[in-house]
């Protein structure tokens, strides 16, 4: 392995369960009834800013045009104790209106990778439900099999249903369903592209301090950063490995793809910092900012 990026959480209780997030942040909205338009949050928050911004800046303009304008003493103290006062309470509201157009988006942004953990939890909980409605015909055509004492084709057809069985069961070893449906999802997508991928899941997850939808997308980034680092390797190898001590839990994400130049090694967690030719250089940023709240 060449590179690795190595992420350690503090490991203590949390009350905080997905499930009821996502339920609280989607109450209402069906799942597949979308609205015929829908409201861009992400526009409508950077419109009230701007406004608002500007707002501020022509009440500037204003009360400096009253201080060099040629007035009356009288008219001119009262003019500017009324222009004081109403810059001051349009000040005040412009501000009250771009905390909560940030607080918006950001509750937008949190909606948006509760809805796509779920999307997960769902691709995952349906394989189980086919492979379970599936099992009992395996066994149906396994036992035919011996009975007419095909053992060899018997054996290829069980090996086939393990391999399946076992693709789920690798991942389905923490108490996060979000990370469990996350590893999953992953592991087909490196299965599509036939890069092998090496879980070594060796915690629970259990008092994990980060919300598990936080968590995921921390994962994510780090797998997709993999994948994109060996897509060249001719024998492209991406490996990630949870486990856990008395004080945290650890999670590794390694893979054989180009070394991460020397120089840029201190720097690769800042905005704009990327190996990639159309990259962005926020994804790593991103992942400090998000672990740094839980001791990562």
């Amino acid at each position: 392995m060449k590179t690795a990026f190595i992420i350690t959480l503090a490991s203590r209780d949390t009350s905080s369960s997905l499930s009821s997030a996502i339920s609280g942040a989607l109450e209402g909205q069906p799942m597949n009834d979308k609205p015929r338009r829908q409201l861009n949050i992400q526009k409508a928050a950077n419109t009230a800013i701007v406004v608002n911004m500007m707002e501020i800046t022509v009440l500037a303009c204003f009360m400096l045009y009253l201080a060099v304008t040629d007035l009356s003493p009288g008219n001119k103290l009262m003019v500017q104790a009324l222009a004081f006062v109403g810059a001051l309470m349009a000040s005040w509201g412009a501000l009250l209106d771009i905390r909560e157009a940030l607080q918006t988006r950001r509750r937008a942004q949190k909606i948006e990778d509760l809805t796509v953990s779920n999307s997960q939890m769902e691709q995952l909980n349906n394989t189980l439900r086919m492979q379970r409605h599936d099992f009992l015909n395996h066994l149906q055509v396994v036992y035919s099999l011996l009975e007419m004492q095909e053992y060899v084709e018997a054996t290829d057809y069980l090996e086939k249903v393990y391999g399946d069985i076992r693709a789920v069961s690798t991942v389905l070893r923490t108490r996060s369903t979000a990370v469990n449906a996350l590893l999953k999802v992953k592991a087909g997508a490196f299965e599509e592209r036939r890069i092998p991928l090496e879980m070594d899941i060796r915690s629970s997850l259990e008092g994990l301090s980060m919300p598990s939808w936080e968590l995921c997308r921390v994962l994510s980034n780090l797998l997709d950063n993999a994948m994109d680092a060996v897509k060249n390797e001719s024998a492209p190898k991406v490996a990630i490995r949870i486990t856990e001590n008395l004080r945290q839990f650890v999670f590794r994400v390694e893979n054989n793809g180009p070394a991460i130049p020397g120089p840029m090694i201190q720097h690769i967690f800042e905005p704009g910092v990327t190996t990639k030719s159309e990259g962005h250089g926020m994804g790593l940023y991103i992942i400090r900012q998000t672990l740094t709240p839980y001791g990562g």
